[in-house]
């Protein structure tokens, strides 16, 4: 057996060593893919929208955890919730949570509509697991209905209804009774819901990994009311879009609808510990739980904890004490202006600019057919199709120390995510360098070229 590692030489890991350990012992694979455009940089620190390297390099989050940071890193009064319930017992289930109880009353405050009842767990994922567990029990039906290109999650039953194919084909059969539809299409929603045999249908408000998808004006407000009137339950996936990402505190607020099950993580734990939950009325809960014998049906062990309810407590103070969602309206009208205008600017490269807030994806065009895809017997294209979002990513990371990164249903699509404390100069001079990078590389053959380059500098550098 070999030494075991202790924390404080984990602390001080090298970036070789740490990336010799995850191919040995963590995902060989992961460790390829992110070492290959030089995403596997030691970060030791980081506060706001900033982040150092080992080396006292600092960089910019415009990553912001896939919408788990909107507070900022180590957002002061979010650490100190976690030293505020040091002494606390952290696990103690044969007990009522004075913590837990205020996490619920706040939530029930900020949510729209009669959502009222919580139940606490530990991540996006588990989330909807529990909100489709949740509409079967309070329905008695089975059918699910999903949006092709979501992303809901990759346990067993939030993959059942996550618009990929990717990543299903490898694990079916998955959760049966569940069916794709058509993101933004009211006419096929209301054709599979006229049989009124159908438990529920699972959103996005915008569709985050499927490369910040933005639907119809009225598509949210037109399938609740075909769920009204076929009897089936609206679940609203705000995991990546909730507590101001998007310009108000929920994005399901911009056209006025309230769901029945609402699902929430990310910025609920403010950055600093893993905290998932969803809320519903408590007309639904009852249905589905009501009463002693029915309470214990679905549990968390660690759903619920003191440290994970005292920042969750800290984490929508903060975002409604500094009004984030104001914040990130303002800086996401900042940026969408300028990503449009370089999109005016390179129209070969950026094929769309969309998104609301500071939920916002640029979508860059496939190369056409030409010299370079015969020079290169079509790898370029192939690249691109898969990579094209990484290739800026990476030139963003290693020129400007930019952090970013593409959507996965959509790998030609980056995201801009930052933290919602972010800066109007930050902004700013992000797209300076966004532009710089096009101006430098005006096709996807230099663009992959130099991403080739960069890497093997980057390796030759560190030895």
């Amino acid at each position: 057996m070999e030494p075991l590692i202790s924390l404080e030489q984990a602390l001080f890991l090298g970036r070789g060593e740490t990336r010799d350990l995850y191919r040995r012992y963590v995902n060989p694979g992961m460790a390829a893919l992110l070492g290959s455009v030089g995403f596997d940089r030691r970060y030791v620190r980081a506060s706001g929208v900033s982040v150092w390297d080992a080396e006292g390099n600092e960089y910019w989050d415009f990553l912001g955890g896939y919408g788990a940071v909107n507070q900022g890193h180590n957002h002061p009064r979010i650490v100190a919730a976690l030293e505020a319930v040091r002494e606390a017992p952290n696990l103690l289930q044969a007990a009522l949570s004075p913590l837990v109880a205020a996490v619920a009353h706040n939530l029930a405050q900020i949510t729209p509509g009669e959502l009222s009842r919580s139940f606490f767990c530990n991540s996006g994922a588990e989330a909807v697991e529990g909100a489709l567990k949740l509409a079967r029990a309070a329905t008695r039906k089975r059918r699910i209905l999903y949006a092709e290109g979501s992303f809901h999650g990759k346990s067993f039953g939030a993959l059942s209804v996550t618009g990929r194919s990717r990543y299903q084909e490898p694990f079916r059969p998955l959760l049966p009774e569940t069916y794709a539809l058509p993101y933004g299409d009211l006419d096929a929603m209301e054709s599979a819901l006229r049989r009124r045999d159908v438990a529920a249908v699972i959103l996005e408000p915008i569709q985050g990994e499927g490369g910040v998808i933005v639907p119809p004006e009225g598509y949210l407000r037109g399938v609740q009311e075909l769920c009204r009137r076929y009897d089936a339950l609206l679940v609203l996936d705000e995991v990546q879009t909730g507590f101001g990402r998007t310009g108000k505190l929920f994005a399901c607020e911009w056209e006025g609808v309230t769901p029945d099950i609402l699902c929430l993580a990310k910025s609920l734990g403010g950055g600093v510990m893993p905290v998932g939950a969803f809320v519903t009325t408590p007309q639904v809960w009852d249905r589905a739980y009501g009463g002693m014998e029915r309470a214990l049906l679905h549990t968390s062990t660690f759903g619920g904890n003191a440290r994970a309810m005292a920042v969750a407590l800290a984490s929508i103070q903060v975002v409604v004490e500094e009004d984030l969602a104001e914040r990130a309206r303002r800086r996401g009208e900042q940026a969408l202006a300028g990503l449009r205008a370089l999109q005016r600017q390179f129209p070969s490269m950026i094929r769309d600019v969309r998104g609301r807030g500071l939920l916002i994806g640029v979508e860059f065009e496939k190369p056409t057919r030409g010299l370079a895809e015969r020079l290169t017997g079509g790898l370029i294209n192939r690249a691109a199709a898969e990579f094209g979002g990484a290739l800026v990513a990476a030139h963003l990371l290693d020129r400007y120390r930019i952090i970013t990164a593409y959507t996965l249903n959509n790998p030609n699509v980056i995201r801009f995510e930052p933290p919602l404390v972010v800066s109007e100069e930050q902004v700013r001079r992000t797209l300076n360098a966004l532009r710089a990078v096009l101006e430098e590389h005006r096709s996807f053959f230099s663009l992959a070229a130099g991403t080739v380059r960069s890497v093997l500098g980057e390796r030759l550098r560190r030895g």
